[in-house]
């Protein structure tokens, strides 16, 4: 069980592990170790006087992977979910293990989903986000930006970058100028 004072049993003795696995069980021997001499079991007892520590308050819905029955005793609350990026992360948790691909891309998804939405929020404030100062685009320009390119691995990725940086701008540029062409011809 999670987040107990107990060790969980092992599914298997050591003994059928090593029958069954190759190798298994090769640094049980203290000697064979190479953090021996400094391992310590000399240490005074921590003091912990909890078999489950006390559990913090669940004021609102939190997520939790599907691999887990509760959540751990203690949790962070500072940016709870909220928005689209808050529903794609609910769904990950909610349909899919840690284990799979999906939770991890939707994870990222959301990641992206919440940076566009900040990207756009700017917008309606006094100072937005300025593409050409934020992304580095105008430091490339006095910082010899051939002779840094040049024996990199990831040559065949720089046009990417250009994409990926400047992609997304570009996109939002055509489509408000899209808007305000529709809304002149009204």
């Amino acid at each position: 069980m999670p987040y107990t004072a107990q060790k969980p049993p092992l599914p298997e003795t050591p003994d059928q592990l090593r029958a069954r696995i190759p190798g298994w069980g090769a640094d049980l021997d203290p000697a064979d170790r190479p953090s021996t001499p400094r391992e310590r079991d000399d240490l005074p007892p921590t003091g912990a006087h909890w078999v489950l520590p006390e559990r913090q308050e669940e004021t609102v819905p939190r997520e939790r992977s599907v691999e887990h029955t509760m959540l751990p005793p203690v949790f962070g609350t500072a940016q709870p979910l909220h928005g689209p990026a808050g529903a794609i992360r609910r769904y990950a948790y909610e349909r899919f293990s840690e284990g799979r691909a999906a939770h991890w891309l939707l994870l990222i998804a959301a990641d992206r989903v919440d940076a566009t939405t900040a990207h756009l929020r700017s917008f309606a404030t006094l100072r937005p986000d300025n593409p050409v100062t934020e992304t580095g685009i105008s430091a490339e320009l006095h910082a010899h930006p051939v002779a840094s390119r040049r024996g990199r691995v990831d040559v065949r990725h720089q046009p990417l970058d250009v994409l990926l940086v400047a992609g997304p701008w570009v996109l939002g540029g055509v489509a408000v100028a899209a808007v305000l062409r529709r809304a002149l011809r009204r």
